[in-house]
């Protein structure tokens, strides 16, 4: 008799983080969109009154689904896939940094947006949907502005070559490795 051999079957992130991640994934990617195709018009223009808000409040949705996340990952830390045990080290321990840095830039970028807006001097606050504004605590400074600006600018450039690494891992897991144990796309889908 011989033995058949056993296929990979990946165990699934939950419903409610696979759901959260694409979200995530889509608005993240439209909000730097966004950022690039605003910034290159001017502030005065009747596009730029409707790109500029729409681009704070969900600005603002992405922190707030990335507080989501993590209660939902604290939530179901017993039930998470672990990384595939034919993982290399160095591919474990990459993963693990790009996951925790997304993570920490999904925070960190909308609230260094927030912290521009809200130190704007004569700015218009940071709307948020059917709230009329996120309340302001930042004083008013032209040059915190000014810095806020330039460390929300770079934190979107590292959030998106942090995603640019996280989807090449997983399409090299996908596509290039052989024995297919390796492939963490079908615990997201």
């Amino acid at each position: 008799m011989t033995a058949t051999p056993t296929t990979h079957r990946a165990i699934k992130y939950p419903a409610a983080i696979r759901m959260l991640h694409w979200i995530r994934a889509v608005l993240i990617l439209g909000l730097i969109a966004c950022g690039w195709f605003m910034t290159g018009r001017a502030e005065d223009s009747p596009l730029a009154a409707v790109l500029y808000p729409n681009h704070k409040q969900f600005g603002v949705l992405v922190w707030l689904l990335a507080v989501v996340h993590l209660a939902l990952r604290r939530h179901y830390r017993a039930v998470l896939p672990h990384e595939p045990k034919s993982l290399k080290p160095w591919e474990k321990w990459l993963s693990h940094i790009i996951h925790r840095l997304i993570i920490a830039m999904t925070l960190l970028t909308p609230m260094l947006g927030y912290a521009m807006s809200s130190s704007l001097p004569d700015g218009d606050g940071v709307p948020f949907f059917f709230l009329s504004r996120v309340p302001e605590i930042l004083p008013k400074s032209e040059t915190a502005f000014s810095v806020f600006q330039t460390l929300h600018e770079y934190s979107a450039y590292l959030l998106l070559g942090l995603i640019v690494l996280h989807v090449a891992g997983a399409l090299k897991h996908r596509l290039e490795d052989r024995n297919g144990e390796t492939d963490v796309l079908p615990r997201m889908l």
